[in-house]
């Protein structure tokens, strides 16, 4: 719906320089919406709404400034030029993506749109999204809805248990280069972990609660560029600590070349300068193609065959499995595998997380990257 108005219920507010300026207390009720079409400064008390208001702008972007920031219980946005925002935002209940981005710098994290403990959005589109930076209070599982420009890009997070304060931004740009970015990034620690890193573009997420994430890319991303198979992607992210690249797992992939989502192992995301998609450096691994003895797995603790047991792994700790049923659905996967497959999936994707893989035949792929080898063969299990 979009209003041709806007309700003032409140004293002390002036106009100037084509601004709403609310210096006392405003609130929206549920009956009454408030409809605006003007930049609105808020230095005053705007934060026990239990109604709507929209963002209008048709002609030009509106920014929303001031000393305090504002909590809106419904918010809907349909503004084709934008919302900038100069102070953080804050949601309620419900925010309505209709055209046009929340907008915020990118340089800094300080500034962001907030969905608070029950608040929900509908509507995210390539035109209305989160251009910046999105936060998220006393949630488990969310998915921001954040972009960049024509691009809805946006990354879930499920954590170990409730996050107090969380936030995410996309960014478009090669992260060398990046003119958001003030970190050093040493180009050659690119290839110490054997991974091609994507030169399109990286997340930056903020949370110290472990977690898992899930990334999503697009044709844009030009992931034919990593690898040559969807199932060798994985989530990378730059360590602190280690200055470096690090292979943060996959559990999960599916889509194709042109779009897809990828799901990393648990992790701590404030350990990590950026988050972005990596694959395989085939220039560094001039692999060798095995063929390994077939496997056969009765996971029923007798002691015999509970685990799948590859030969040579301890050689190669720096390893990654992938496992696929008959129909080629990646069921489980395992970065720096040590022989602890006992039948049981960590795809939520193909089979409940957790549950043991019905009886049958399945296809592994064991990559040993300290060797350069590239195992593979056929695996027979038997439930329990």
């Amino acid at each position: 719906m979009r209003f041709v108005y806007f309700i003032l219920l409140m004293a002390n507010i002036t106009y100037a320089q084509e601004a709403i300026h609310n210096y006392g207390n405003l609130k929206v009720h549920d009956s009454e919406p408030l409809g605006l079409h003007l930049n609105l400064i808020n230095n005053g008390n705007f934060d026990d709404n239990t109604g709507l208001v929209g963002l209008y702008g048709y002609e030009k972007s509106i920014t929303i400034s001031g000393a305090f920031s504002p909590i809106f219980f419904d918010l809907e946005i349909d503004a084709d030029y934008g919302v900038k925002l100069e102070t953080p935002i804050h949601i309620s209940n419900n925010c309505n993506f209709i055209s046009g981005d929340i907008i915020t710098t990118k340089n800094q994290s300080e500034i962001y749109q907030n969905f608070t403990e029950q608040a929900f959005y509908l509507g995210e589109n390539q035109v209305s999204k989160i251009d910046g930076y999105a936060a998220m209070t006393n949630k488990e599982h969310f998915t921001f809805p954040v972009g960049n420009q024509n691009k809805l890009r946006p990354l879930t997070i499920s954590s170990a248990a409730i996050n107090i304060f969380t936030k995410c931004a996309y960014f478009n740009e090669n992260y060398k280069t990046s003119s958001t970015l003030t970190h050093n990034f040493e180009s050659f620690n690119d290839n110490s972990n054997y991974l091609k890193i994507s030169e399109k573009e990286f997340w930056h997420l903020e949370s110290i609660m472990p977690s898992t994430i899930t990334l999503t890319w697009d044709k844009e991303s030009n992931i034919e560029l990593l690898v040559d198979y969807i199932s060798d992607l994985k989530v990378v992210g730059w360590s602190k600590s280690k200055n470096k690249w690090i292979n943060l797992g996959n559990t999960s992939v599916n889509g194709s070349v042109d779009s897809g989502f990828l799901t990393s192992e648990v992790f701590t995301p404030d350990d990590f300068v950026i988050i972005t998609i990596g694959g395989n450096n085939e220039k560094l691994q001039a692999f060798e193609q095995l063929e390994l003895g077939n496997y056969f797995l009765t996971p029923n603790n007798d002691g015999k065959n509970d685990f799948l047991v590859i030969e040579g792994i301890e050689h190669s700790k720096n390893n990654s499995l992938q496992i696929f049923d008959r129909n080629g659905l990646m069921v489980y996967s395992k970065a720096n595998y040590k022989n602890e497959f006992n039948g049981i999936s960590n795809n939520n994707t193909t089979i409940a997380k957790k549950s043991g893989l019905p009886s049958g035949v399945y296809f592994y792929i064991i990559t040993l990257h300290d060797l350069q080898q590239k195992h593979q063969g056929y695996l027979y299990l038997t439930a329990r």
